[in-house]
């Protein structure tokens, strides 16, 4: 689907130059000699490279089309996610790499948005919250103010986050898919 480089927004994903680009920002400039653009900045997902582009406004980019399906989450291995989808229970295999780091916060049957493109799976979107258990942190320090103070912990799925003086080994606290932050404790 063409659309004009103006309807362009953080996030979405465009064919260009023979490869699929996620946009991570985007600006539009109106300088006052010319005509107004979009700088864009992008990341592709096959080869894991940047990109910063100009387009004018009236030039069109072609928006890749993206399905999305929900799956449930079911084992791992040393290279690759599986997950199966619960109404025709197909599974797929997601390596790693298109994952990252939010691999680590998956647990079995848990129900993610699963988008693809030609049928070759692009992300995954975990939900917004996602419970855990506090493996070990620090002792709080007497004295320090709960309100600017943080301090290291490491969760039970391996994940270092910074928690509030009040948590403890042991707690169950919600995690924020989004950035890897602490939410409140369960």
């Amino acid at each position: 689907m063409k659309i004009n480089a103006s309807e362009i927004r953080v996030g979405m994903l465009l064919e260009y130059k023979n490869d699929l680009w996620q946009v991570l920002k985007t600006q539009h400039v109106k300088p006052g000699k010319g005509g107004a653009f979009a700088q864009v900045e992008m990341k592709s997902l096959n080869k894991n490279t940047k990109l910063n582009e100009r387009f004018r406004s009236s030039e069109t980019v072609e928006k890749a089309a993206v399905e999305e399906e929900k799956f449930n989450f079911l084992y791992t291995d040393e290279n690759s996610y599986f997950f199966m989808n619960p109404k025709s229970f197909d599974q797929i295999e997601i390596k790693r790499d298109v994952i990252g780091e939010k691999g680590k916060l998956l647990t079995e049957n848990l129900e993610v948005n699963i988008s693809f493109n030609n049928e070759i799976p692009i992300s995954v979107d975990l939900p917004n919250q996602v419970t855990c258990k506090i493996e070990t942190t620090d002792a709080a320090l007497k004295g320090q103010t709960a309100s600017s103070s943080y301090k290291p912990a490491t969760l039970d799925n391996g994940l270092n986050i910074q928690v509030p003086p009040f948590i403890e080994s042991g707690d169950k606290i919600l995690i924020d898919t989004r950035n890897l932050a602490y939410v409140k404790k369960v």
